[in-house]
């Protein structure tokens, strides 16, 4: 039985960017790496998983231990902050790194910053809002001009209008 998602990894382009991008802007730890395997391993909580997101370089098909192709078909990767100030903090350094925003909204049970990572993996930071709103659901935020109290009263908001979880609607196990 799965109990949880242990990790993710990333094949880069540009593995030294990447890896300053995840250590820099995003604050994570490197736990362990093998420079000439060219691999990285990142953790946002290093006393309790080793790593959450793990980088390799992309290696060619002459590569002695056998080719490496860059990641592709990923829809997005998602950390958890610890509050919505550390959402606010992430958005602006963020923007200061130049990154590129895809959106910033709510999805009820989330306020989310969704953006692209160095090599344009899609990147989503949230915030959990415990507040409990049917998803495939979001709506515009903004984190520059609405306080805390508004974000989080715009988010519980939904939990009327939207509904609660809905579960499974096909078959499981059908396909």
């Amino acid at each position: 039985m799965v109990t949880s998602l242990g990790h993710v990894g990333i094949i880069c382009e540009d593995f030294l960017k990447m890896r300053d991008f995840y250590t820099r802007v995003i604050g994570l730890t490197v736990t362990d790496e093998d420079p000439d395997r060219g691999s990285c391993f990142l953790s946002a909580d290093p006393e309790n998983e080793h790593h959450e997101l793990a980088l390799g370089e992309v290696r060619g098909p002459d590569h002695p231990a056998g080719p490496r192709p860059k990641t592709q078909g990923v829809g997005q990767i998602s950390f958890i902050v610890e509050s919505l100030d550390a959402l606010k903090d992430f958005y602006q350094r963020l923007l200061k790194e130049g990154s590129r925003i895809d959106n910033v909204v709510t999805h009820g049970i989330s306020c989310s910053v969704y953006f692209f990572d160095p090599e344009d993996n899609r990147i989503e930071l949230y915030y959990k809002t415990g507040y409990i709103v049917k998803q495939g659901f979001s709506r515009p935020i903004d984190l520059e001009k609405q306080s805390n109290e508004e974000l989080l009263a715009f988010s519980k908001s939904f939990e009327a209008s939207q509904g609660p979880f809905q579960g499974a609607k096909l078959p499981v196990g059908s396909a």
